[in-house]
């Protein structure tokens, strides 16, 4: 399920998570009732001035966002988000987007329900495929 952050908190929400860089100041985590924050799935600053919620550019925004989601750094949090959703029957992800439905956290959305592949070396791929193991250090 999506909904912005300020929306109403509702007993259907389940698990709340935060997929937005920064939480909004007014907002409290008390507030909020938040089960997890991953700011580190948010889209990068230079991705979300580009879109602009600009309608026409979505199909773009999501390659570029998905992209995005398989850089390294965001692995840990891809696969915290995908085990929170395998253990909660219900898991809210809550953005500070206008249009929630033309977010990053529909494309996030997605892929924890499985409607769209994930990247091919983002976490939940592993978890789901059980490739999960202790990476070596390189050389």
């Amino acid at each position: 399920m999506l909904k912005r952050v300020g929306d109403e908190i509702s007993p259907d929400d389940g698990a709340r998570v935060l997929v937005e860089r920064h939480r909004p100041a007014e907002l409290t985590d008390e507030k909020l009732q938040l089960a997890a924050w991953f700011p580190l799935l948010a889209p990068s600053a230079e991705l979300l001035r580009w879109f602009g919620a600009m309608q026409r550019r979505w199909p773009l925004f999501r390659r570029r966002y998905l992209a995005e989601l398989s850089e390294p750094a965001r692995e840990e949090p891809l696969i915290w988000l995908h085990q929170l959703a395998a253990n909660e029957q219900r898991v809210t992800l809550l953005t500070d987007a206008a249009d929630p439905e033309r977010s990053h956290a529909a494309i996030l959305r997605d892929l924890i329900q499985g409607v769209r592949k994930p990247p091919a070396t983002s976490g939940p791929v592993r978890a789901a495929s059980g490739r999960m193991q202790a990476r070596k250090p390189r050389p």
